[in-house]
């Protein structure tokens, strides 16, 4: 062997050595009397995944503490409470008078710890960091419990999250399913506060499932199914599970994909105690959840310190549970656990043994750790830092992270935006979202079951005119205005008919686009037809310029003719030939050379007298040309005239309150013939209705003039102008309903299938409905500025 290659194994081996050597004999570099630590207790559900990786992390704290800061005396004391709160109790009084530890880790809860520390009093004092997520405590703990530290994101971040999602999609209804936890009520509280926040986005809890503890239950999957079918039988479609433990939600999706509930048409959303162990399930659970959403907390997944852990963390973990080696990923939960060993450590270290529990409270609470899972600190006993949490997609054989959510950036400006459970800006930039059953527009979020009670419209049936009324409905009485009441009240679940959207209506309900732009409009009668029409063709002075020149040619041709024309020897001629020269019949010759200079350009002006005079009577014939009686409603006023609108109709507050109209000059009517009547006995001078029903009675009573024999009564009415402007033909809906009729509705309204509609339904009137006031011109007759020029 060369020298160099000896002498370079050599050093190989003796480099080995020397690392092997330092750490295991770190406490050859250490004082000779190391610290004396304590003990620090833990209960956990080491049945659970989240309980696996606490055990594993706190384990890795402990034993990582020891070798940085050359402890020994650092006892970690686990009991395993196999999911169950009366373990979870029992293990915890063990743990603080039996093996006396000066600090405990677990998941018990503020009420849980509290309900304690009235049996054993030492537990008051003892302190205890717990890692549930999300934290449940209540406003008074700090003074409570003075000891009791949560060392998670608390609940009310995790539920305005959840408010977000649901709020970006606008869905009504939600179905809350969790899991809850047997001994003690830490969730209680849990339902108030989700429908409460949901209720700023407009959102409504229909119906919640509350599972017992998978541990309690002899058959978790029969129990599962049943609550699912039933689930099922309703009409909503968006599910939300909260509060509810990995193991629950593998079975619980298994099911929900068998049963069909994983298609098309469903949302399911989970929260982060699922989502943030994503990475530790096998395929065939990704495969059971394609299409949920869910968000799970942030932290830094790509800085070194996170790397070595998790480099650690799967080598230990596979170490102790070889049956999950391929699913040995730390979650949030694992960090964190990490983290609150390591700091309770620090705390006991610092304090050199010789401190009491009120001095540990006072180390943890006032030192600002940094670990892990990120910045450690606390403020009244709560974590002091506001989480971010990721939204992601359950797509393939992974996620996909779409976007981020955090209570500053949900608190905005925008009026839209509540107390910070509105989306961020980046909901914004989601791009498409893979839902259960595929690629599709958003879910509705519902559909119609059998098991909901009858759907009730609500349809206006004491309306003047039936043709705006859908008869198949059930008609109710009353007024508009208490119908829009009743759908407000959920008597109704929606109303449609010819509502017209006025302010005060607005409060109680929602009102689709207007089917048809509409107006109030005022119909009053015509004025009488005069029988002698050729007359009117040219005004009174042109008939008298007409008969003059006529005289006066025909005496000037007289007066030059007759020396010469025996045609022309009476009076009778020159009378004679005014007349025949109109129609250029006269048989006279003129032999006289002025006279024809002086009948030439009056036959050229008969011509287009003529032509004139053909046109208009040709007009007058053929086109209708009427005259309102009433031109505007000052006049109405002025004469103190009556008036008519439809019963339970707005009109009568609009004609009081707006137009000033006198009460006792209103009178209302529930039936077109009615109208008719009135007019008859002159009991109204003008009708005052919304521009559809205006052109239904002109299309139908234009030309009839059957009914009505009195001279000054043509049977013709007409439009005198518009009042207002009002939307019309609506469908109501109640605030913060479900329904999808206002989208239905705007496709319609884009295809114009309802201005085709009315236009077949409209048509008669065509014909017969004549021109508003500032259309409706006056006769006109002929003048004599018109000839001249």
């Amino acid at each position: 062997m060369s020298p160099v290659i000896l002498s370079f194994c050599m050093l190989s081996l003796l480099a080995a050595v020397s690392t092997t050597g330092a750490d295991e004999a770190a406490g050859d570099h250490c004082p000779s009397a190391s610290h004396k630590m304590g003990k620090i207790g833990g209960v956990i559900d080491t049945g659970s995944r989240v309980g696996k990786e606490m055990k594993v992390a706190m384990e890795m704290a402990a034993e990582d503490f020891a070798r940085s800061s050359c402890s020994k005396q650092l006892v970690l004391q686990l009991e395993d409470s196999s999911g169950d709160s009366a373990g979870d109790a029992s293990f915890t009084v063990e743990l603080v008078d039996s093996k006396q530890v000066q600090t405990l880790i677990g998941t018990m809860s503020a009420q849980d710890t509290g309900y304690l520390s009235k049996i054993d009093k030492n537990i008051k004092y003892l302190p205890i960091i717990s890692l549930t997520s999300p934290a449940i405590t209540p406003p008074s703990m700090a003074h409570k419990l003075p000891h009791f530290f949560q060392f998670s994101d608390h609940i009310t971040f995790h539920i305005q999250c959840l408010a977000a999602i649901v709020g970006h999609f606008k869905w009504r209804k939600v179905t809350v399913i969790h899991e809850s936890k047997n001994g003690f009520s830490a969730y209680s509280g849990i339902l108030t506060l989700l429908s409460d926040t949901l209720k700023t986005v407009n959102t409504e809890i229909e119906h919640h499932s509350t599972f017992p503890p998978m541990p309690s239950l002899s058959n978790p999957g029969a129990f599962i199914e049943q609550e699912l079918i039933d689930m099922r039988s309703r009409s909503n479609r968006v599910f939300v599970v909260v509060m509810s433990s990995l193991e629950m939600a593998v079975l619980l999706f298994a099911k929900a994909k068998r049963l069909g509930m994983m298609e098309r048409g469903y949302v399911w959303i989970v929260t982060n105690e699922i989502a943030s162990l994503l990475n530790s399930v096998d395929s065939s659970v990704v495969h059971n959840m394609q299409g949920v959403i869910g968000f799970r907390t942030e932290f830094a997944r790509t800085g070194k310190p996170f790397k070595r852990f998790r480099s650690r963390f799967r080598s230990k973990y596979r170490s102790e549970y070889p049956e999950e080696k391929e699913y040995c990923n730390p979650s949030i939960f694992a960090l964190r656990a990490y983290d609150a060993t390591w700091a309770i450590a620090q705390t006991m270290k610092n304090s050199t043994g010789k401190s009491s529990s009120k001095d540990l409270s006072k180390g943890i609470s006032s030192r600002i750790f940094r670990g892990v899972s990120g910045v450690m600190r606390f403020k009244n006993n709560v974590l002091w830092q506001l989480p971010s949490f990721q939204i992601i997609n359950v797509v393939g054989n992974n996620y996909r992270e779409m976007a981020v959510w955090s209570p500053e950036s949900g608190s905005s400006k925008n009026p839209e935006r509540h107390n910070g459970v509105n989306s961020s800006r980046s909901f914004e930039e989601w791009g498409p979202v893979y839902w259960p059953g595929g690629k599709d527009s958003v879910p509705c979020g519902w559909v119609i079951s059998e098991k909901d009670k009858r759907f009730k419209i609500g349809i206006p049936s004491m309306g003047a005119f039936p043709e705006f009324v859908q008869y198949d409905f059930i008609p109710l009485k009353g007024s508009y205005d208490e119908m829009v009441k009743q759908v407000y009240n959920k008597e109704l679940d929606a109303a449609v008919g010819d509502f017209s959207i006025e302010p005060g209506r607005f409060r109680y309900a929602e009102f689709s686009q207007p089917y048809i732009d509409s107006r109030l409009v005022m119909i009053v009668t015509t004025k009488p037809i005069k029988k002698i029409r050729m007359l009117k063709t040219f005004t009174k002075k042109l008939w008298l310029l007409i008969v003059a020149m006529h005289m006066f040619i025909g005496c000037l041709v007289w007066i030059l003719e007759r020396g010469s024309n025996t045609e022309f020897k009476g009076f009778g001629g020159m009378l004679w030939f005014s007349v025949t020269v109109i129609f250029y019949a006269h048989g006279q010759s003129l032999r006289n050379s002025l006279s024809r200079v002086v009948v030439a350009p009056w036959l050229f002006v008969i011509l287009i007298v003529t032509a004139c005079f053909t046109a208009d009577l040709s007009s007058r014939m053929t086109v209708s040309r009427l005259e309102p009686s009433i031109l505007d409603i000052d006049t109405l006023l002025k004469t103190n005239a009556s008036v008519g609108c439809n019963v339970n109709s707005f009109v009568g507050h609009y004609l009081t309150n707006v137009l000033h109209f006198k009460p006792e000059n209103i009178r209302k009517f529930d039936s077109e013939n009615d109208y008719l009547e009135a007019f008859e006995t002159g009991y109204i001078k003008a009708a005052f209705l919304v521009e559809p029903h205006a052109k239904v009675f002109l299309g139908k009573h234009c030309e009839d003039n059957s009914r009505l024999d009195l001279e000054p009564f043509a049977g013709l009415f007409i439009l005198s102008g518009s009042v207002s402007a009002f939307g019309f033909l609506v469908a109501l809906l109640r605030k913060g309903g479900n329904l999808q009729i206002l989208s239905c509705i705007q496709r319609v309204l884009t295809k114009k299938r309802i201005l085709r509609w009315a236009s077949i339904h409209f048509s008669r009137e065509n014909s017969t409905i004549p021109k508003t006031k500032d259309q409706v011109q006056p006769s006109t007759s002929v003048e004599l500025a018109n000839v001249s020029h």
